[in-house]
């Protein structure tokens, strides 16, 4: 055995570049993901389809998690409009962008970085820009798991334990023998432990709270920025599916973990983290030079048809109920379902859907329309996008073209005026965002709260919403109409990129220009439906 332990330990070497070979100049309580690709990839299905870890991973926005440039641009927003407070929001927010570096400068008695970890010539920018890398995930600890002090980036890793006898965790027991390759080839102890299965190792860094500052960057208050784990407790999910059983698909079958005399495993779960956010990863794809990309082309290109294919298949149903036209007006109800484990949309308020209905008589004429998108990424109707001071309101009923039925969360500062601010904002005068089954609004607590006009509507409620629309399409029109509902979606939407026009910085102007080249293809279809009445 010890003579096959160092010919593997060999073999490993040989794959790895010279540069990840070298023993770390520092006390760095992590290795870069090329360590690891090393050995978990290589992996196929029965049928040839590639789940190689590695090479799923680094297609994915976790591993690009400090090369977002929406990021670099929301953070530049940030420091720019507190500028007292520049330290602390670096710190915060390369927590959960550049966890490597930041747990590594928090170790060391400093502050994390993100802006001087950028450059390429940055002594932590290799580190920094891994992103959320495997070291990181899998050396968290259960320690403190699903507490509130986990939350913000509050995992637990192991502190004072140098590369050799860290360990990592993952859902499997490992033998001595493979156990001894991994310490050799990537320098971690293999240990086995369930907690990695679980939504609150997930919880630790996809639950936000920021803090509003005031003019000075003095604390005023909280706000839950970002809640998807409370919302999924709140919800029928919490007793069924886990984030890992959604954003990390099983295979469907056994197989091995690692290319290395790897062994048979129960199904494998893919590390795609398949999520919302196909836009970006299309904006790494086309800006990849300026960004430094390092997933291949056609790993993104897989990682954003994965994405769109998820959204369209598992986010949403809608459905046209009872359409019918009496005295000129054309009358149906639209029934929209959640179909994930927390609302929808989710995370980062920049996200939303809409309503998009056209009515079109039997000519092909177009009668009525609600929600159509324009090529800018905005809204046609949405007093938002019009104004950034105004909202659209929550809708029961529709009546006019200007109306629309938007789910999102507007966030309003101190003031009460809408912001794109994070920092900025002090509560949420909206949050209509569809709600999973199971969740009931009247116990939900504050940070998962429904806000507006949503609140009292009877027709929304866990699981979904219905709207009614009522439509005069003229007697002369009332036979042989169509109408046509898309529920569509935005990871980004119009007013949060619009909003950082007005800073003459290299990254807000950058991602403006990304915008508005992109966001013609910003919306995706989550969902669709159509029904006809008779013509006379």
């Amino acid at each position: 055995m010890r003579l096959r332990i160092v010919f593997i330990f060999i073999i490993g070497l040989a794959v790895l570049p010279a540069a990840a070979r070298r023993e770390p100049a520092d006390t760095s309580a992590f290795v870069t993901s090329d360590r690891c690709i090393a050995c978990h990839s290589g992996l196929h299905t029965s049928s040839g389809d590639d789940v190689s870890i590695g090479y799923d991973w680094r297609s994915t926005i976790m591993a690009n998690s400090a090369r977002d440039p929406y990021w670099h641009a929301g953070v530049r927003r940030e420091v720019t409009d507190h500028p007292s407070a520049r330290a602390a929001i670096e710190d915060k927010c390369s927590t959960c962008h550049m966890p490597m570096a930041r747990f590594d400068a928090v170790t060391r008695g400093q502050s994390g970085q993100v802006f001087a970890n950028i450059s390429a010539a940055a002594p932590e920018h290799r580190k920094a820009f891994d992103g959320v890398s495997c070291t990181v995930c899998h050396q968290i600890t259960a320690a403190n798991l699903g507490t509130h002090a986990s939350f913000d980036g509050g995992f637990e890793i192991e502190r004072g334990t140098g590369l050799g006898d860290r360990p990592v965790y993952g859902p499997h027991p490992v033998d001595a023998g493979r156990a001894s390759v991994m310490r050799s080839a990537a320098q971690f102890l293999s240990t086995e432990s369930a907690h990695v299965r679980q939504s609150e190792l997930c919880a630790t860094c996809h639950t936000l709270y920021t803090t509003t500052l005031d003019e000075r960057g003095e604390a005023t208050g909280e706000l839950p920025e970002q809640v998807p784990y409370q919302e999924w407790q709140h919800s029928e999910y919490r007793e069924t599916r886990s984030c890992q059983d959604c954003h990390m698909p099983k295979v469907g079958e056994d197989g091995a973990i690692a290319s290395i005399f790897g062994v048979s495993r129960p199904p494998l779960a893919q590390h795609t983290f398949r999520g919302g956010n196909a836009f970006m990863l299309g904006i790494l794809n086309k800006y990849r030079g300026e960004l430094g990309v390092a997933a291949l082309p056609q790993e993104l290109d897989a990682a954003i048809r994965e994405t769109r294919d998820y959204l369209g298949s598992s986010a949403a149903r809608v459905a046209i109920e009872s359409p019918k036209v009496s005295g000129g007006t054309f009358a149906f109800d639209v029934r929209v379902e959640n179909l994930g484990g927390h609302k929808l949309p989710t995370a980062y308020p920049a996200r939303r859907a809409w309503l998009h209905v056209r009515v079109t008589d039997e000519e092909g004429a177009v009668v009525f329309e609600s929600g159509a998108p324009r090529p800018d990424g905005s809204i046609a109707g949405n007093d938002n996008d019009e104004d950034g001071l105004k909202l659209e309101p929550h809708h029961r009923e529709i009546t006019r073209a200007d109306e629309v039925q938007i789910y999102e969360s507007i966030m309003v500062d101190r003031g009460g005026q809408p912001t794109t601010g994070l920092l900025r904002g002090a509560r949420y005068a909206k949050d209509n965002r569809l709600l999973p089954h199971g969740f009931d609004k009247a116990t939900a607590d504050a940070d998962i709260a429904v806000h507006g006009d949503a609140e009292q509507d009877p027709d929304f409620v866990g699981g979904g919403d219905r709207v009614s629309y009522r439509i005069d399409v003229g007697r002369a029109r009332a036979a042989g109409l169509h109408v046509e509902v898309a529920l569509l979606y935005q990871s980004i939407g119009f007013r949060w990129a619009e909003n950082l026009r007005g800073y003459d910085a290299a990254e807000t102007q950058r991602f403006v220009r990304y915008y508005a080249e992109s966001a013609a293809g910003s919306a995706v279809m989550l969902a669709s439906a159509r029904a006809a009445l008779p013509a006379r």
